[in-house]
This record gives C-alpha cells, sequence and structure tokens, in this order.
C-alpha cells in the first residue's frame, strides 16, 4: 500500500467522526477501506483511462477514488446528502469524479446514458436495492456494457446459479438473457466497516447481445414470472393461472415447446423459458388476430 493511501484510509474514521456522520441502517452502509480489496474490484471491471464508470452507492468515496484514479471518468451516485462534507474531503483534489445525491432507482437512465455514452457499473452495492437495482440495468439499459457488483453472497449464487439450483430463480433468468454472469472473488465480512452480518461477493454481468433472443422482451418476462409464481405448483398450472388459459390449450403449448407436462418451473433453462415465451407470442398474436377479425 502506498503510505498517502494507507494515511488517507487510518483517516478515514477521524474524517467520518469529523464530519459528524452516522451509519444508517436503512441504508445498508458498509464502507471498505483495504486497499488492495479496493483495486482488485477495479481490476476485476477492467476499468482503464478510455472507460466511463458508474458508481451506485459511493459511501465515503473510498472505490470512487480508486475508480478515478483507473477511469476516464466517474459518476457516482449517493442517497445520504449527510455524507457530502465526507466525499468533499475524501475526493479533493479528484477531477474526474462527479458526486450525484439523490436515489439513484428515481434518476432517468436515458439521460444519464446520453451523458456517458458506452460505459461500465462498478460498485459496492446496498444490499437493500441489489435486485431492483441490478434489474433496471438488464431491462433498461441501452449502452451498459458490464456491471461489476459486490452484492451478498447468497444473491450472487442467485445471480448466477444453474436451472434445478435451490438458488435458481426468476432474477437468473433475467440476467441470463441479457448478461453472462459470474463470480469473480469471494468478500468475507470482515472487509467492511462496519461489518456487516453476513459474507459478500462481487459478480460479474457482461452484457452480450442476443444472448438469448426472444420475439418479445415483456412476455418473457411475464413466461418467466409464471414459470416461478409458485413452485409447488406445475408449470402447466402456472400458465393456466398466468395466462388465463383453460388446461387442454396450456398442454398444447407445453408440447409445442416440448416441455414434459409435469415440468416446474425451477427444472427450465433459460432457453428453455425463452422458446415457450416465443410460443405464447405467437398465440397471443393469433387470438388477437382472430378477434379482430371478428370485429371486422
Amino acid at each position: 500500500m502506498h503510505a498517502p493511501h494507507r494515511e488517507f484510509m487510518e483517516d478515514l474514521r477521524d474524517i467520518l467522526l469529523g464530519c459528524g456522520f452516522a451509519f444508517k441502517k436503512q441504508y445498508g452502509q458498509n464502507f471498505i477501506t483495504d486497499t488492495n480489496l479496493l483495486r482488485s474490484i477495479v481490476s476485476l471491471s477492467g476499468a482503464d483511462k478510455q472507460t466511463a464508470v458508474l458508481e451506485i452507492g459511493c459511501g465515503a468515496g473510498t472505490l470512487t477514488r480508486e475508480l478515478a484514479a483507473s477511469a476516464k471518468k466517474v459518476l457516482a451516485y449517493e442517497i445520504d446528502r449527510k455524507l457530502q462534507p465526507v466525499l468533499a474531503r475524501t475526493l479533493a483534489g479528484i477531477e474526474n469524479a462527479e458526486v450525484v445525491f439523490g436515489d439513484f432507482l428515481r434518476a432517468d437512465l436515458s439521460e444519464i446514458e446520453r451523458e456517458l455514452g458506452e460505459y461500465i457499473v462498478v460498485a459496492n452495492l446496498p444490499y437493500y436495492i441489489t435486485t431492483p437495482l441490478v434489474m433496471r440495468f438488464i431491462e433498461g439499459s441501452k449502452s451498459a456494457k458490464s456491471l461489476t457488483i459486490m452484492v451478498q453472497d447468497d444473491v450472487a449464487r442467485r445471480f448466477c446459479t444453474q436451472a434445478g439450483s435451490p438458488d435458481y430463480g426468476a432474477v437468473t433468468c433475467a440476467i441470463a438473457r441479457r448478461a453472462d454472469a459470474k463470480i469473480v472473488k469471494q468478500v468475507p465480512r470482515r472487509m467492511f466497516w462496519p461489518v456487516p452480518n453476513v459474507d459478500s461477493a462481487v459478480v460479474r454481468l457482461d452484457f452480450v447481445p442476443d444472448r438469448i433472443p426472444v420475439k418479445s422482451a415483456a412476455m418473457y418476462r411475464n413466461t418467466v414470472r409464471a414459470a416461478f409464481a409458485s413452485r409447488r405448483k406445475t408449470l402447466e398450472n402456472n400458465l393456466m393461472n398466468a395466462f388465463s388459459l383453460p388446461r387442454d390449450r396450456a398442454k398444447e403449448i407445453l408440447a409445442a415447446a416440448e416441455i414434459p407436462e409435469m415440468a416446474r418451473g425451477e427444472a427450465l433453462s433459460p432457453q428453455q423459458l425463452a422458446a415457450l415465451s416465443d410460443i405464447l407470442s405467437d398465440a397471443a398474436e393469433n387470438a388477437d388476430r382472430k378477434k379482430n377479425s371478428r370485429k371486422e
């Protein structure tokens, strides 16, 4: 560790105390102060001098500093305005980092993407917003290249697992449609301050154009939701409930997708669910055409 950086890390607690900062449980504030871990996260993200970085939940700015040292530009969001005087000190003299104080989930993503162009996301995510935040990029981003994010260990497994696993669910399938997901680093709880109750992991999601092509992204989302709506029920029953299908029609659709009648959603791969969603899209289009022809 370079001496100035070591001094900065040792001074961080004094800075927080001097600014009258108090940790808030509702924001899931657990800061990283280990320089080697911070540099490892930056390295795993692939950030370099040609890269624009979006950081969510910059906290005391420790990761922001490391990102700014490697990246072209860092745009960081922080919801807790009480950190403003802290960040004014920890990011003093760093010209390629901008902090926006506000709730990222309420920000206009399309406007952010117009400002950044092509970019990557790197963040030590507040655990309470992990899934909605990741889904925001999966469903709405047009120019993010990757997400390298620190998340709770069990959530990391959920993002990256395979069909049939107890951790497999709707979020796994949503991510799989657009991105390759991989756990790239395990992080014990003692690496944070204050120490949380769980271990963490760094997950990297790399966006791949047309990774799993579907006719309708909305229908894929609805199919995935239906598949996992009730794990105890068969997919046939879940389709009947979700799409108001008679049993015979649900059986026909499953047969067309080459899915066994008694299958459950958790046993199907994202590719199988995509094929099923395409058949449901075709069925919906045919039903609309028949309805319109009757009106004419």
